[in-house]
């Protein structure tokens, strides 16, 4: 194994597992919420976005309706898609691998394969699908263990496991802030998320930021 292939399997593992973690949150929170088990892992098998699922658990616990819960998931998995607008290029799939690449496009997934681009197509591609696989795998067997031992763990925060993915995400986006302009836009997009967090629904902080992105760069 190269030392390049060795690094993009060490980027791939370490955001799987810590991300892949969260997932026991998931599943006890779902439980929490009235989901059963199988209910809890089939949303995470067939939905796999973190989001989304809590998006859906949230509303559906705090007595909203099945139209409220989709449409705050959907609204929330608008991301996935344009990851794949970023991807498709640069992976280059058809047919059913192109059907199985589309489920694991998800945040982690795009972000390591980005991340890889420095060390040519080859790792990038590497990145996507290790981290991918990656994540799916250890999202559902945590899902699985979170939703057995929901009573058992008690305060998910207690575990540290709810700040997993945005310590996972900082590792991600920290090496990729080169110039002063990057840091400059991350602070900016740091505040602007906090200032709106008590005012827009969750997740819709995070996305709201990317508008942000987009105006900076057409003016570059």
């Amino acid at each position: 194994m190269s030392r390049i292939e060795s690094t993009t399997l060490r980027d791939s593992l370490s955001v799987s597992i810590t991300v892949g973690a969260y997932g026991s949150a998931f599943g006890a929170a779902a439980v929490a919420n009235g989901f059963s088990v199988l209910q809890s892992c089939l949303l995470s098998l067939l939905t796999f976005s973190g989001a989304s699922q809590f998006a859906v658990i949230g509303v559906l616990g705090a007595g909203g309706g099945a139209i409220s819960a989709i449409a705050t998931a959907s609204l929330l998995g608008i991301r996935n898609g344009l990851y794949g607008v970023i991807m498709a290029p640069r992976l280059k799939v058809r047919g059913l691998k192109r059907i199985v690449a589309a489920q694991i496009t998800i945040d982690e997934s795009t972000a390591v394969a980005l991340g890889q681009e420095i060390h040519g197509e080859k790792a990038t591609r590497q990145g996507f699908w290790l981290t991918g696989f990656g994540v799916f795998i250890f999202w559902n067997l945590f899902t699985l263990a979170g939703a057995l031992g929901a009573q058992a763990m008690g305060d998910i925060r207690v575990w540290g496991l709810d700040s997993a993915v945005p310590a996972a995400f900082l590792g991600l986006v920290w090496p990729r802030l080169k110039t002063n302009q990057d840091r400059i836009l991350a602070i900016i997009c740091v505040v602007f998320a906090l200032a709106m967090t008590p005012i827009l629904p969750a997740g819709l902080p995070i996305i709201a930021t990317a508008f942000i992105a987009v105006a900076v760069g057409l003016r570059a």
